[in-house]
């Protein structure tokens, strides 16, 4: 045998041998030293169906944290996870919104709710031409709902098919006639395309319904600055804004009807249409 092998050899003995004179200790440790055991943790139970219809009554940030908090508990929740992706869009988290959506379409592909969800999450963040697919996908699925085709129509908007959007909207306005939110939509790009004076009925048509939003009032005031109607622009501002808001909208407008400040288009803003996407589509 090596020397290499003894030597490993009396390491073990020496392990395993009580010290002389001394009796290896086999008593168990006491029950008063042990270490008491850890109780039980209960996973966290799902909200209930009120308390899920008061967190839609919610400002934006606390229904992004509740229903963060659901779709983590049951990641499968399909519910949970739309209505996280349309709270992050509430507060400008398109990317993260976009991405909720499709966490909900990855495991329930024909899911309409997350579709339109991911898609105006897109639209929202400019990223049009990835909603395309999906509002397509949407429209086959409901043909009778228009909301697909206003959104598409911002997306081909974005895309600059214009012709496309024209399109798109005049198909969800065959769906749901005199639509606020279309007919602004539309206006709003025959507007950038220094057509003010074909936007304006639209508008007009718009700001007359029921379920006209501020958004298309103010949209017509732009319209109205940009034909130099200021009066009129002006009228609408002070009824609908406070006066610090309302002057300095008044100070943009007169800097577009005079063609200063870089101001040559009315729809100078993109959100201008996703704002109204936003109103309708929930």
């Amino acid at each position: 045998m090596s020397r290499t092998l003894i030597f490993a050899s009396a390491a073990v003995l020496l392990a395993l041998t009580p010290v002389s004179g001394q009796a290896a200790d086999t008593t168990p440790a006491s029950d008063a030293t042990a270490p008491a055991p850890a109780a039980p943790t209960k996973p966290p139970r799902k909200a209930t169906a009120q308390q899920r219809a008061e967190a839609d009554r919610a400002p934006p940030m606390v229904r992004a944290a509740f229903w963060s908090r659901e779709a983590s508990i049951d990641p499968t929740d399909s519910v949970a996870g739309v209505e996280l992706a349309r709270a992050l869009r509430a507060i400008g988290q398109n990317a993260t919104a976009a991405q909720a959506a499709n966490r909900v379409l990855m495991l329930d592909p024909k899911n309409y709710d997350a579709m339109m969800e991911e898609a105006r999450a897109y639209v929202a963040d400019g990223q049009g031409f990835y909603a395309i697919d999906l509002a397509q996908r949407a429209h086959a699925m409901a043909a009778k709902d228009w909301r697909p085709m206003l959104v598409l129509g911002v997306a081909y908007e974005q895309v600059q098919r214009e012709d496309d959007a024209q399109a798109a909207w005049r198909e969800a306005l065959r769906l749901s006639p005199d639509n606020p939110a279309v007919l602004s939509n539309m206006a709003m790009t025959l507007a950038a395309h220094g057509q003010a004076d074909q936007a304006e009925p639209l508008l007009r048509r718009a700001v007359a319904q029921p379920g006209a939003t501020l958004q298309e009032r103010q949209n017509l005031s732009l319209v109205l600055g940009a034909e130099g109607k200021l009066a009129e622009a002006e009228k609408i501002l002070r009824e609908d804004l406070p006066p610090d808001q309302a002057n300095a909208d008044l100070a943009y407008l007169q800097a577009l009807a005079a063609g200063h400040n870089g101001a040559t288009s009315p729809a100078s803003t993109p959100e201008r249409s996703w704002d109204a996407v936003k109103a309708a589509g929930g």
